[in-house]
């Protein structure tokens, strides 16, 4: 079964930086896009960024130049991959919790997976 598990939420001051962490139980050859959405309260879930299996990245237009998403890193003999996404120039507007997703395909469950999130507070 698919996992995903995030890390790195927490709080920090305006103008500051956070690096979140994603880590799946999947091969890396079952992932069709891996990325970042978050929810805020009151508000619907959002892009923030994503990664295709051809490296086609796409950010919200909220978070261009300011958060960056990384590759998926592998390891293999652990049948796991990786993501980040370094956030910078943090604004209140960011604060929200963060998930990671996964589309998955040629497996026996495909579809999308989420982890269970990871909170991000930008205050002073």
């Amino acid at each position: 079964q698919v996992q995903l598990v995030e890390s790195g939420g927490g709080l920090v001051q305006p103008g500051g930086s956070l690096r979140l962490s994603c880590a799946a139980s999947i091969s890396i050859y079952s992932i069709y896009t891996m990325g970042w959405y978050r929810q805020a309260p009151g508000k619907q879930r959002e892009l923030v960024a994503s990664i295709s299996n051809g490296g086609r990245i796409n950010y919200a237009d909220s978070v261009k130049g300011r958060f960056t998403i990384s590759t998926i890193s592998r390891d293999s003999p652990k049948n796991m991959v990786y993501l980040q996404m370094n956030m910078n120039s943090l604004k209140p507007e960011d604060t929200a919790v963060y998930y990671c997703h996964a589309e998955v395909r040629g497996v026996s469950d495909p579809g999308d997976y989420w982890g269970q999130g990871t909170q991000v507070t930008v205050s002073s």
